[in-house]
Parts: C-alpha cells; structure tokens; sequence
C-alpha cells in the first residue's frame, strides 16, 4: 500500500522502482535506478495506462488491486510497447480476461508480436476519445518518440498528460514521486541522460509532437519514467525542446583513446589552454574508463566537442570508433569540432576522424592534428593553437 500514491481524486500511480538493473535496454548504466510508471483511472469506468516490466508484475498486482479491490479494470491503454512497459500485459489480461486493450493500429500489431494476444482490441487513432462515463480521456498519436506505435492519453476532466517515454528519465524514484518533492537538480542528468541516450535520435518528432499537444492545458505531466510534473510541466516541456534543437552551453567535451599516452599527452595539453582561454566547462573522458552514455550526455550539453584518437590495427581505436557511430546515429550537430590523431606506422584514425566530422556535417577547426610515434614541441604548440581557436568560436 505504500506504493500507491494518488495524484488526483481518481488517479493513482501504481508503478514499481527498478534498484536492481544494471543497464537498461542491455545497453545504458543504471547507477541510480529507473522507474517504470503506471497508472491507474479510477471513475465509472476503470482504466490502466501501460504496465511494467515482468520481473515486477506480482508487486504491480498488488499495487493495483490495493487501490479498486475486486473491482474490475475496463480499458489497459498502451501508449508504448517497449517490454519495459508492456512486460505484465499478459499478466493483466490474466487477471482482468474482459479488459479491452486500447492502442492504435501499430500497437495492436506489436501486442500479438510480442505477446501472442489477437482479441479485445479497441483501436483508437489520432484525436480520438474514450468514454469512462465521468470522464473522456483524448488520444494524440506522437510516432517516433521513440518507437512507432507511441502515443499519449489526454485526460480531459484533470487535464493530465500520459505521456509515456517523453518528459521522462531515469532515476527511482525515492520516497518522493512529484517534482515538488525532489530536488531536481539532483535528477536532471539522469533526466538528460534519459533524453540523450534514448529519445534524442528522434529530437524532430519529439518537438513534433510537443507542436500537436500547443492549446492543451496541462496541469499535469505524467511520464512512463521519472517524476510526475505536477507543479511546473512546463519545466520539462521547456527542457525538451531546448535538448530537442541541440541548444548547446558554453563548454568542451574532450574524448580519446590512448594505448600509451601519447594521444593523452596532447589531451592534457589542448585542456590546459582552453583553461587558458576561459573555457571553464571542460569534460575530459578516456574511451576506455567512461561508459559512452556519459560522455553522449555532455557531448549533447556543450558547445564544443575534440576527438583524439590512436590507431590501432588500422584503424581508429575501436572504442572511440564505437562512440564515433553512437553519435553519427544520435545526429549529433552543431558542434565546434576539434580532431587530433595519432599513429606509429599506419596513420588511419585521422582518417575515420575526418569522416565523422563529415556525417554530422561539421568543418573542423584548424590545425588537424596528426602526429607519428611521440608529439613534439610542435604538436603542443598546434595543440594551444587548436585549444585557442575552438574557444574563439563557442565564446562567439
């Protein structure tokens, strides 16, 4: 019972904390948790807006049957099929065999892919409503945020947005579950985390739909991770549009790959002179230390951004080229680029550094720095020259 937690008179929140994942999707560190968060409509009609992971579907029950008892739930709205929402469907439909599942028609399809289910489907499409009796709850299909089927649940008689992966991120959600009980500044890399590792591939369909949802009031913002913003929604609709058009601060991310020093040695001299120049944001991350979501993370945050990179079997470092395809596929933009590369008898990294800056389609500053074996005094010096024109440019 002390899960449950009501957000108005007749909606609940009976989601469940994850302090046990290591990586969500198998992929992004989860150091402090995630949250996967359902609802629960209770008026003349019973509704739930989507589940939980499977792992978690007993707790799940018991959260939901602690708020209506033996009562029957109607309507299971999916806004998005991800299993981290979607896992206890089947057990849901177990428990409550006459609910309807509410989705649109891509929903539907992804439902009997993944659970086998092929009935009690009520399809909804863009703009369309749903009856609970004292209540309608209005449908805007947002596809691409950041699978194809999402969509988010307008409840029209409270005015709260169900808005399934975005304004989400991650983080538990410890004791407190609404902004105005959490410090906020204590999630909000977690939250832009969320943003860059995940949906911010998809950053012109998320102000795609945030342009669809203009003239609806929303008192309140109910995501499938993350806090519940119930005091300042517009707080997070504001920091996803600044993230979705790559509003960058002043500041420099610094990433490379090293076997022997020698490329860190030119690291170490680039940041200092940007110091030298006034840059105070400067973020220094060793490809083979730092997992890439961080290091996408603050890349997505600044301005500027210089790539330094051994060769090695010829080729670029294998991890940085592994960041490098994370942010060509992240359309990563915008970027004050800054490339440095190193070799001993085959020079190739330059080479795929170079072809990174083309398909984000960035010019590099000048000097691009290549040096054989060891870096002399004259590539320390191009490394100041470099340092000192990436700061002209991201200081305007």
């Amino acid at each position: 019972m002390n899960q449950i937690t009501s957000i108005t008179d007749n909606i609940y929140w009976v989601g469940v904390n994850d302090r046990e994942t290591e990586l969500f999707e198998a992929l992004w560190p989860l150091p402090k948790g995630v949250a996967y968060n359902s609802y629960l409509i209770v008026g003349e009609k019973v509704a739930v807006v989507d589940t939980v992971k499977n792992s978690y579907m007993n707790s799940y029950l018991r959260n939901i049957k602690g708020v209506i008892g033996d009562r029957p739930i109607d309507y299971l709205i999916i806004n998005h099929m991800e299993p981290d929402h979607s896992g206890s469907i089947k057990a849901i439909k177990s428990e409550y065999p006459n609910i309807k599942i509410v989705g649109n028609k891509k929903t539907l399809n992804f439902v009997e892919g993944f659970y086998g289910i092929t009935e009690d489907f009520h399809e909804v499409k863009d703009g369309d409503t749903l009856d609970l009796g004292d209540r309608q709850l209005k449908f805007y299909l947002t596809p691409m945020v950041h699978w194809p089927e999402t969509m988010m649940t307008y409840d029209q008689q409270d005015k709260v947005l169900f808005s399934g992966d975005a304004f989400g991120g991650f983080g538990n959600l410890d004791g407190g579950i609404f902004d105005d009980e959490l410090n906020i500044d204590f999630y909000e890399d977690e939250i832009s985390r969320y943003f860059t590792n995940i949906v911010g591939k998809y950053s012109q369909m998320v102000l795609r739909a945030i342009s669809k949802l203009e003239g609806v009031d929303i008192q309140t913002i109910c995501s499938a991770h993350g806090p519940i913003w119930r005091s300042n929604p517009q707080y997070i609709i504001d920091k996803y549009v600044k993230w979705s058009n790559q509003e960058a601060e002043d500041g420099v991310v610094i990433a490379y790959g090293s076997m022997y020093s020698n490329t860190e040695k030119m690291v170490e001299a680039t940041a200092r002179q940007l110091a030298k120049e006034g840059i105070k944001n400067i973020r220094v991350y060793n490809v083979s230390k730092t997992h890439m979501s961080y290091i996408i993370n603050d890349v997505w945050r600044y301005k500027g951004l210089i790539l330094a990179s051994c060769t090695y079997n010829t080729g670029v470092f294998p991890l940085m080229d592994n960041l490098l395809r994370f942010l060509e596929n992240k359309k990563i933009k915008n970027k004050t680029l800054g490339l440095i590369g190193s070799y001993s008898w085959s020079g190739e990294s330059r080479d795929r550094l170079k072809d990174f800056a083309n398909k984000i389609g960035c010019e590099p500053v000048h000097p691009i720095i290549e040096v054989k074996c060891a870096p002399t005094e004259k590539e320390f010096d191009d490394c100041a020259i470099l340092a000192r024109k990436v700061a002209e440019e991201i200081k305007g």
